[in-house]
């Protein structure tokens, strides 16, 4: 007997059917004799018009309620799957953020979680019941219902999975695994048996939607081991496992991209100490994140070029905020493009390996692909290109590192 927790993403529980589906699949576990905890998100589409609702209602509004209004489609969905259960003779119960409860501080709109308190949902596992949880959703320290961001589904399963002791944690997607870049892109993209947690972060913070950054961080911090796999296809998924599981690691496993960067190229910026800090300052103190930066001395050491990138939405903000900076910056002009794409080559065994960088400048180059920017970290390469050629160096990269498919 295995203790599991089953996810079921907004897509798996669009409709009724979907959700008789997602049951189906339950009541399997269920007779195999395992425990079952199952967590649910929305229905796909429902989150999004409830945040337009609140929108509409007031440009300034208090995010508690904010959290109270959006929070609702979970509580939606997880009703009507124990009640689905039930029809077909499982004994099912749901579970609100606060009944469990699931603590979070009071960052309401993207609250963490402090604790969860599972003991009564372990007595009631020997007794045959399973817990269909509403995901992204808790309770704050004021006694008031709290969400976790967007994505926070992801985020309440592994978490619910490691306050449960989980043997492991099923994430039930639109996708049947995790790929070796994105199958719509490149048609001989691999799916992977195994891949290590540090490699689904990158992943996951460079641009893959699989798995949401914050799940995969609270895998890796407390050992869950997570499946992700597809509610419409019997296929084996992807395990997402800590590196000792491998036996031999890839020096690349995967390829990730993100259309969602815009570059800023600061100009004769004065080369004087705390320069870099009257940059990122105000921008830091305007909740502005910033990602790859690249800096260029002049050869008199005088002035600088400053290049970096920001989230695309941000990006107008994020030139308000250098224009009117009032910490005395100077620099001759600001130059903006949000017309490009940053592609990242992650792997554990890019460790232990030399060249990986080399061979992704000479596939680049042999395709025309300017480079712009590049970032490194121990099992990551990044480089900023112009946008058009996203697609082109993807297949190019895919295939230079051999993670064509062979069929």
């Amino acid at each position: 007997m295995a203790r599991v927790v089953m996810k079921f993403g907004g897509t798996s529980v669009a409709d009724l059917d979907r959700i008789r589906n997602a049951a189906k699949r339950v009541k399997r576990e269920v007779e195999a004799g395992n425990e079952v905890a199952v967590v649910v998100s929305a229905m796909a589409g429902v989150t999004n018009q409830l945040v337009n609702y609140v929108q509409d209602a007031g440009s300034l509004y208090d995010l508690r309620e904010y959290d109270t209004v959006v929070s609702s489609g979970e509580q939606v969905t997880s009703g009507l799957l124990s009640i689905v259960l039930q029809d077909m003779g499982i004994n099912a119960r749901s579970w609100l953020g606060w009944q469990s409860p699931i603590v979070t501080n009071a960052a309401h709109g993207s609250a963490r979680i402090e604790r969860i308190e599972v003991d009564d949902i372990i007595r009631r596992f020997g007794e045959g019941q399973v817990a269909v949880f509403a995901g992204f959703q808790g309770v704050g320290p004021d006694g008031r219902i709290s969400t976790l961001g967007r994505g926070g589904s992801d985020t309440s399963a592994v978490a619910i999975a490691a306050a449960l002791k989980a043997d492991r944690c099923d994430i039930y997607t639109d996708v049947d695994g995790i790929y070796t870049t994105d199958p719509r892109i490149v048609t001989k993209a691999r799916k992977m048996e195994k891949i290590t947690y540090e490699e689904m972060l990158e992943l996951a913070s460079q641009g893959a939607k699989v798995l949401q950054t914050r799940s995969v961080e609270m895998a890796m911090k407390h050992g869950v081991r997570v499946q992700v796999l597809s509610s419409f296809e019997d296929k084996p998924g992807t395990l997402v496992v800590d590196e000792e599981e491998i036996v031999e690691q890839a020096i690349v496993s995967g390829i990730a991209y993100n259309r969602d960067e815009a570059k800023i190229t600061l100009r004769s910026v004065r080369d004087t100490p705390g320069v870099a800090a009257s940059i990122f300052g105000p921008l830091t103190d305007n909740a502005i994140n910033v990602d790859m930066i690249v800096q260029n001395i002049s050869a008199d050491k005088k002035t600088t070029d400053m290049t970096f990138t920001v989230a695309k939405a941000d990006l107008d903000r994020a030139i308000k905020v250098l224009e009117d900076s009032s910490n005395g910056l100077k620099y001759d002009s600001l130059d903006s493009d949000p017309a490009v794409a940053k592609i990242s080559v992650i792997g554990v065994g890019m460790r232990s390996h030399a060249g990986v960088a080399q061979k992704m400048f000479s596939a680049l180059a042999e395709k025309g692909i300017n480079i712009e920017v590049i970032s490194t970290s121990e099992i990551k390469i990044s480089v900023l290109v112009a946008e058009e050629y996203t697609e082109l160096a993807l297949r190019s990269l895919h295939t230079a590192y051999g993670l064509d498919s062979e069929d």
